[in-house]
């Protein structure tokens, strides 16, 4: 988790395209999305009021997705101070993140930005659009959430996939029992 924040404070909000890197990485950890999900975010599938945001999955599966209120925040101020001012090209009216020439943003450049707030923070170990939505997974796995909620929430095909965010505690289960019970 702090290392998240570290990432999202690092954004430069003095440049023209803070606000949006701001809204967009707050997106990704608080809706746990594929990196080519989060590419792909229409405007017309903002539910803001109902606090969802619905997602094309894999396979162009639907899902609604919540958003939590900084993300919400993020994205309502990026839509007015930076997506508002853009020549947006014909194509990419409806898609809400948008580069500096009004198109969808690529999956490459959401891994650019990443890893250069990464080295900006002096962060040592590798990390991609998916750390933001194993974050995701792993914080709600570990703070108690049902594991078939945050498999509806990431799309999961099977349980199975979700089940993979549950390693930590089995890894904290382990090192618990080695170092506190006698026979270890």
């Amino acid at each position: 988790m702090e290392e998240i924040d570290s990432l999202i404070d690092a954004v430069d909000l003095s440049k023209a395209e803070g606000q949006r890197n701001k809204a967009m990485l707050e997106t990704l950890y608080s809706c746990g999305l594929r990196v080519s999900e989060l590419v792909n975010v229409k405007i017309t599938s903002l539910f803001f009021e109902q606090g969802f945001i619905k997602v094309e999955g894999k396979a162009g599966k639907e899902r609604l997705v919540p958003v939590s209120g900084r993300a919400i925040d993020e994205v309502e101020r990026y839509l007015i101070e930076y997506r508002k001012k853009l020549n947006v090209a014909k194509d990419s009216e409806n898609i809400l993140f948008l580069n500096r020439r009004g198109r969808k943003l690529s999956r490459v450049m959401i891994f650019t930005i990443i890893k250069n707030l990464a080295e900006k923070i002096g962060l040592e170990k590798s990390i991609s659009p998916h750390t933001f939505r194993h974050s995701f997974a792993t914080h709600l796995i570990n703070g108690g959430a049902d594991l078939r909620a945050v498999q509806e929430m990431l799309g999961h095909e099977s349980i199975l996939t979700t089940e993979i965010y549950t390693h930590l505690d089995r890894e904290y289960l382990k090192s618990t029992i080695q170092q506190f019970h006698p026979r270890s």
